[in-house]
């Protein structure tokens, strides 16, 4: 990806700023709105089986990448006034899976890290 995080915050802090919304964004209305643009994500699959999928995310690629960077701009915002270095805290937690999720037990296997 040619962007890089700091960037890409740049230009979502700049887009908010410019329209003076930062004073509705408040951590419970971000959360909020994170979660129904990531509710807009899984609309896109409700009520199709696997091979409609297999069409549809051919077909729907460009509405499916807006529905993500529409969550994506949320998690920059948030992490921005939160203070939260997403970059940083991407990598800790990464760190943390693989232990949670040791290769030679989890390889393979979709169960719980509490049932490995």
């Amino acid at each position: 990806m040619p962007n890089s995080i700091q960037k890409l915050t740049e230009e979502i802090t700049k887009f908010r700023d410019e329209r003076d919304w930062q004073q509705f964004h408040n951590p419970k209305d971000c959360a909020i709105s994170l979660s129904l643009e990531a509710a807009e994500v899984l609309e896109h699959f409700q009520w199709k089986n696997k091979e409609e999928i297999e069409v549809y995310v051919k077909e729907g690629k460009e509405e499916i990448g807006e529905e993500l960077a529409d969550v994506l701009s949320w998690v920059l915002l948030m992490s921005h006034d939160l203070g939260i270095d997403i970059a940083d805290a991407h990598e800790k937690k990464i760190e943390k899976n693989k232990a949670k999720y040791p290769v030679e037990k989890a390889k393979g296997k979709h169960t719980k890290y509490t049932k490995l």
